[in-house]
């Protein structure tokens, strides 16, 4: 089982950061591809930036391209969503996700992420 944990949601500011992690004690997380995706109440669950195997390729959404940065930290067995310049369009329940081991490569459809995290609630003030 992969376990994923998010944690370092909470209130940023307009123009702000944030830096959200996700974990997964237990195992090790470089062996998978990770994405982040995020929901805002009424409107759809959207692919923000993934990274695949091994630090290798990532792919972002146009509306954080430049914004946030996804990188992985193999000492700490942690995937990280650096959020800079942050706008009220952010704030939405951030949810990590992972596909099964052997994906290497990451997408931002859903449609191949097996576990998820228990989502962390991000809100951006104006």
């Amino acid at each position: 089982q992969l376990q994923l944990v998010e944690s370092g949601g909470g209130l940023g500011q307009l123009g702000g950061s944030l830096r959200l992690s996700c974990a997964a004690p237990g195992l090790t997380l470089d062996y998978y591809a990770i994405a982040w995706f995020r929901q805002a109440p009424g409107k759809d669950l959207e692919g923000v930036p993934c990274i695949s195997r091994s630090s290798g390729s990532t792919n972002y959404a146009d509306s954080v391209k430049g914004r946030f940065t996804i990188s992985r930290d193999n000492a700490k067995n942690s995937v990280f969503l650096q959020m800079n310049s942050l706008t009220p369009e952010d704030t939405a329940i951030y949810y990590c996700a992972a596909p099964r081991r052997l994906v290497g490569l990451c997408v931002l459809s859903a449609l191949p992420y097996n576990y998820w995290g228990q989502g962390t609630q991000v809100s951006v003030s104006s």
